[in-house]
């Protein structure tokens, strides 16, 4: 990965996290990697953070417990997908939560 800062956001669906990477660049140029394996470049990191908020993403750093709970799920089970590329990365971008007892 190059230089920058990288955030993870996420939407939920029932018990299906979709997770989406924001990459701000040093320049100041945002890319956001989605679940398609799409990487989707705006001019600044607002634009970015605008367009994947009007995609009803959250940032992963900026949920608790009880948010995570108010979206069906627990923060114990779930975590940014790992992966050293984006082809890696891109099966682990849709995560299937089991279902509750």
């Amino acid at each position: 990965m190059s230089g920058g800062r990288y955030e993870w956001w996420l939407a939920s669906l029932g018990r299906t996290i979709v997770w989406a990477r924001l990459h701000v660049h040093e320049s100041g140029v945002a890319d956001v990697f989605d679940s398609d394996g799409n990487t989707l470049v705006y001019d600044s990191e607002d634009t970015a953070r605008a367009m994947l908020m009007d995609a009803e993403f959250v940032a992963f750093d900026g949920l608790d417990e009880d948010d995570a709970l108010a979206r069906g799920f627990s923060l114990a089970e779930i975590a940014p997908p790992q992966g050293l590329t984006e082809d890696s990365l891109r099966p682990r971008m849709v995560q299937q939560l089991g279902s509750r007892a």
